[in-house]
């Protein structure tokens, strides 16, 4: 069965903890963990996503159009070269990812909200990152969906090389005949998780490659607004953080060619109303996803733990909660197929946008109001495993 929420546990307290430029910490408890919650840097308005390049400098993206490394504790002066966005409302720059060879051809992707009369539609682009700038830059893909907000966004390289994106249901009304959606569609990029190659072109093994009633990029489909992408490290599953309406934020397994439901199947509810959006919680054809939240934490950034820092929570999905102001841990069963415990951390710290491994086995959440990068770090040994 799914897990039900925890109610955060334990209190932060001051600590006069410091690794070189990382600035002094407040001290928490989990289930299984002390650890300190440093700062990495401020100055940011509203950070979305961070990467990481071969020689260990941060690349941080602000949804307002900036991408900035982050050196010694500082943030570099905004990169050159990165496109204009529609920031605006959802709009804006959203991730950014490093290429898997970037030490051979310099490659870094942004997605982003890409100005179209005074609309937007979701757009992949990749540069070279080469002396703080972007150069070779070109159109991976754009998006045909336009609206008020829900682009999406979120990217991923699985372990063969093939680019994944999510783009949003662009809040096309979940109303009417909930069959007809657009996220029902597959003739549209309404709702849907791509599989590109990682120059934009479509692989020839797509699930719907031949189909005439499908778009050959298409990986997945019936989802409103995935937030989160991730690629387990062991299993090479992808996982996708799926932003519910209120109540009804999902963790999905992301096969291909299948239905994940949106608008016809869920568990949330119409904003303030509280009025039923679903014909059901589940139908024939349609996914159930592996792990839910009711009510939303509108969950943003995800990832999978394989570092050395928390060795117990190897495997575990660590999700940013937006109006929950918090940090969720999942952990999975034994086949990563069901959510099994959470555990609820940093419940009320702030609107954590994205949450990352670092390369030396740190977790890392981008943090608004004020805009800030923080990192987790053990100061004690596990308390316990569940």
């Amino acid at each position: 069965m799914l897990a039900k929420l925890l109610p955060a546990i334990g209190l932060g307290i001051a600590s006069m903890l410091s690794i070189g430029s990382i600035q002094a910490a407040e001290r928490y408890k989990s289930v299984e963990y002390g650890y300190a919650l440093e700062t990495v840097v401020e100055g940011l308005q509203t950070p979305w996503s961070m990467a990481w390049l071969p020689s260990g400098e941060m690349l941080v993206t602000e949804r307002e159009g900036s991408v900035y490394i982050v050196r010694d504790g500082q943030l570099s002066p905004p990169i050159a070269g990165v496109p204009a966005v529609l920031a605006k409302g959802q709009g804006g720059l959203f991730e950014v990812l490093v290429h898997p060879n970037f030490a051979d051809n310099q490659f870094i992707y942004l997605s982003y909200a890409k100005p179209r009369g005074d609309s937007a539609t979701t757009a992949i682009l990749r540069g070279r990152l080469v002396e703080d700038r972007l150069t070779d830059i070109e159109q991976v893909f754009v998006s045909d969906t336009e609206g008020k907000g829900h682009y999406g966004g979120r990217l991923v390289f699985d372990q063969a090389g093939f680019l994944y994106a999510t783009i949003g249901d662009r809040q096309a009304s979940p109303s009417g005949d909930l069959v007809l959606h657009p996220s029902q569609d597959r003739s549209n990029h309404h709702g849907v998780i791509l599989r590109l190659l990682a120059d934009g072109a479509i692989p020839a093994d797509n699930p719907f490659v031949g189909d005439d009633s499908a778009l050959d990029e298409i990986w997945s489909y019936g989802h409103r607004n995935p937030q989160g992408l991730a690629v387990h490290p062991q299993t090479g599953v992808l996982y996708s953080g799926e932003h519910g309406p209120q109540g009804g934020d999902e963790i999905n397994i992301v096969e291909p060619g299948n239905n994940y439901g949106w608008p016809v199947i869920g568990y949330g509810v119409n904003y303030g109303l509280g009025t039923p959006i679903h014909s059901s919680q589940s139908e024939g054809g349609m996914e159930q996803p592996i792990h839910y939240w009711v009510p939303s934490i509108a969950t943003a950034g995800l990832t999978i733990y394989s570092g050395d820092k928390f060795p117990h929570w190897r495997g575990n999905i660590f999700v940013g909660g937006l109006r929950g102001r918090q940090l969720a841990r999942v952990v999975l069963d034994d086949d990563g197929k069901a959510g099994i415990y959470e555990e609820t951390l940093l419940a009320g710290y702030g609107r954590i946008r994205d949450v990352r491994q670092g390369p030396q086995g740190y977790l890392y959440i981008a943090v608004e109001g004020p805009g800030r990068v923080m990192r987790l770090v053990p100061t004690a040994a596990p308390l316990g495993k569940k």
